[in-house]
């Protein structure tokens, strides 16, 4: 395979993953930002969203406070931000169109029919009242673009760059989700501090986890818990250990050759989640280890755009 169009597809895959994350970040702020008495004012909840994106400067400058109108358009509609919904399945959009012949007929009309549908809503103008039906429409456009490379994609090279890229953004966007939502509610890191049920079911419901902790745990929401559901468990399907139980086995049939970096540091990121113990996490600092894997996961993208892909930018 070119490797102009394994680049592609890897980046059609990570933007399509990427502006669902965002979806499902806004959505659950959104969601909790409508609870009473909430313990947090409307810039320490609506920070939290920017933060994930590692774009704090950006957004200060251009658009000053963290309110809620402010966020909500930075993180849906806002072009200038690489990290927006906008941005995200418009470069999707562009990486599909260029490799249409490399992928299945059903999965570029569902890349193309998102971004039509995308621009018409734009249009129209989303209004602030509109954001958890917004996000709920990407959420699902998303998982529609997934069931149908699933089901119609051939199992060659090209399939394993699009997974690639789905698992590799994926485990970015989890621990920074994690890394933010855990500085917020438990910013001293302390296990025994009290919990408010509804900030971190809200996190768990962010991704999808929240009847999984309830069948895994059968218990009332502890901070430990819940980040080793998130991190350790490799049956929770957006966990970091659920991510790299992919993508190491899809490296080891991408690297033909013996030595490959790629495969190194994948299997060195999934042993220390494999052998892992929260207890261990949590006494070294749950924000140091997050922040540790937010760095080997991004070397990792780094080197498999340096050995498989069009630049190393």
């Amino acid at each position: 395979m070119l490797s102009r169009t394994a680049d592609h597809l890897y980046w059609m895959a990570r933007y399509i993953e990427r502006a669902e994350n965002m979806a499902r970040v806004l959505d659950v702020t959104d969601r909790m930002s409508l609870v009473a008495n909430s313990a947090y004012d409307e810039a320490a909840r609506w920070k939290p969203p920017v933060l994930i994106a590692d774009d704090l400067a950006a957004f200060e400058r251009d658009y000053g406070s963290y309110t809620a109108a402010n966020v909500m358009r930075y993180m849906a509609l806002d072009e200038r931000n690489p990290s927006s919904i906008v941005s995200a399945l418009g470069a999707a959009r562009e990486n599909a169109r260029a490799v249409r012949v490399a992928m299945s007929s059903e999965m570029w009309e569902t890349v193309n029919a998102l971004w039509l549908e995308l621009r018409q809503r734009i249009r129209l103008g989303l209004r602030e009242a509109d954001i958890g039906e917004f996000c709920d429409w990407v959420k699902s456009r998303s998982h529609l673009f997934r069931g149908v490379t699933f089901g119609t994609m051939l199992r060659d090279d090209g399939y394993k760059f699009v997974r690639l890229g789905s698992f590799v953004e994926r485990a970015d966007n989890t621990a920074r989700l994690l890394d933010a939502k855990f500085q917020l509610l438990l910013p001293n890191e302390d296990p025994a501090a009290e919990v408010d049920y509804y900030e971190w079911s809200s996190l768990l419901r962010s991704v999808s986890a929240f009847e999984a902790y309830q069948k895994v745990y059968r218990d009332t929401i502890e901070p430990t818990k819940v980040a080793e559901l998130l991190v350790l468990r490799d049956d929770m399907p957006r966990s970091l250990h659920a991510c790299y139980d992919e993508l190491a086995p899809i490296l080891e049939q991408l690297c033909r050759k013996p030595g490959c970096e790629c495969l190194r540091l994948a299997g060195e990121n999934h042993a220390r989640l494999h052998f892992g113990r929260i207890t261990h996490i949590f006494n070294s600092g749950l924000h140091e280890f997050l922040q540790d894997f937010i760095a080997r996961n991004n070397a990792l993208g780094i080197e498999i755009q340096r050995a498989f892909l069009n630049s190393p930018d």
